[in-house]
C-alpha cells in the first residue's frame, strides 16, 4: 500500500526508482524491499529521505 503512494509520486514527477535511490541516498535494495513488501515497516529515516527526494510532505504517505 505504501509503495503504491510512492510509485504514484514517481510517475507524477517522472522519476525512476533508480533515480529516487540516488536522490534519496538510499540503496536500490531498500526501495526494492519496500516495493515487494519485504519491508512492512520502513524506518522513519527512510521515509523522510524518500519524501525529501520527491519534494513532498511525509503526510502524503498517510
Amino acid at each position: 500500500m505504501l509503495w503504491l503512494k510512492v510509485e504514484s509520486k514517481l510517475k507524477e514527477k517522472g522519476i525512476s526508482v533508480y533515480r529516487l535511490s540516488k536522490l534519496a541516498g538510499v540503496s536500490h535494495q531498500a526501495l526494492s524491499s519496500l516495493k515487494t513488501g519485504k519491508s512492512k515497516s520502513p524506518s522513519f529515516e527512510l521515509m523522510v529521505k524518500i519524501a525529501d527526494a520527491l519534494d513532498i510532505s511525509l503526510d502524503e504517505f498517510r
